[in-house]
Formats: C-alpha cells, structure tokens, sequence
C-alpha cells in the first residue's frame, strides 16, 4: 500500500492537527548547522484535484493567495500533474535565497485554502526538498527530502540514492541513511513511528 492508497480511500485515518506542518521552521536550523543538510529552497503540496470550475477557481485563488504571501520574497508558483492524476502545486524561493519559513507559509496557505472549500480530504502530503553534501570533495549534493503526510500529521525522510527514478521505473532509497535521520531529528520533527508507512515518492518535480 502506497501513500497514495491513502488519499483514493483505501486505507481511511483521521486528520491531524494541522499545526505540526510548521514545526519543519524550527527543525531545519538542526539540520543546517548539525547535520549539513542545506534547505534546497524548494517545496510542494500534492492533491488530488477535481475536474470542476468550483475547484479550478479554488485553485487560480490559492495561487493568488501564495504569490501575495511570498512577493517580499519572489517565492514563484507552478504547478504540474503526475501519471497518477495529482496536482503538485510547487512553491520556489528565488535562487540563493531559501527560506523554509516562506514556503511553510505558502504551502499552509494552499492546504488551508482547499480545507475551507471542503476538500481537505484530498490532500496527500507536503515536500520539503533539502540537499545534503557529499563526502567526496567536489561531489555533487545528494537530494534529502522530508514529505508530511496530511492523513497522519507526521513527518519522515525519503532519501533517494542515485537516480530519483519515476512512478514507473522507482529507483533506490538509502533505508539506512532514512533511519539515522529518524535519530537525528525525533526531537525536532513529529515523525511516523511506524516506518512502513514511509512511503517512497518516485519522480518528485523538485
């Protein structure tokens, strides 16, 4: 079962507290100044969307609502669809320049936006991209990303090794490097005690 299995009705949990998505606002000073793992400047929030105006129009104003949140800050706007049929809705600081606290705001404002209209329900999970350095002098950053499930209200790592792969074609994970994280950041971060609920994201867009 998949974290997607989740959202389509398949495996049915109550919501949490929405207030334990900020707590990554705190959590990665530990992770800069501890642990070498830099904020990226990148995150997204995945739902399932719906075909109909009432939605679409919920959406075109969530986009206005992040753009105005984040204009001291350039934050930008895209979005895009997976094979899966989800929207991910992905919120960037401007090169440079990340901010983990902008794109939490961001991020909360869209996830609030589509509560209010009463479809939080669709909501899958937030992304915060992070990178992390590589021991070999010179090497390129590996990606670290910290996904928030909505359906649980806790966090946990996925760290993809080598190509990220796609929903199709996954590649690998480092469990290994997942679990010293889990270590690392248990007193930061709300994270899902139960680690076969960590479920891979192939093809994440950030």
């Amino acid at each position: 079962m998949g974290l997607r299995d989740i959202i389509m009705g398949r495996h049915t949990l109550t919501g949490p507290a929405p207030d334990r998505l900020f707590a990554i606002t705190t959590a990665y000073i530990a992770l800069q100044s501890e642990h070498s793992i830099e904020p990226a400047g990148v995150a997204a929030i995945v739902f399932q969307a719906l075909a109909t105006s009432e939605f679409e129009a919920t959406l075109r104003d969530m986009e206005d609502v992040v753009r105005a949140t984040g204009a001291d800050s350039a934050t930008q706007v895209s979005t895009q669809d997976d094979s899966y049929g989800y929207r991910w809705m992905v919120l960037r600081n401007p090169a440079g320049k990340p901010s983990v606290e902008d794109l939490a705001v961001g991020i909360n404002a869209v996830s609030s936006s589509i509560e209010t209209a009463g479809h939080g329900e669709r909501l899958l999970c937030a992304v915060f991209a992070f990178q992390a350095s590589a021991q070999a002098s010179g090497a390129q950053k590996r990606p670290v990303y910290f996904i928030y499930n909505y359906k649980r209200g806790y966090w946990y790592p996925f760290v993809p090794v080598g190509a990220a792969g796609d929903a199709e074609h996954p590649g690998e994970r480092s469990t290994e490097r997942e679990l010293q994280l889990k270590a690392q950041m248990a007193s930061e971060l709300p994270i899902e005690p139960e680690i076969e609920r960590w479920f891979p994201l192939w093809g994440i867009p950030i």
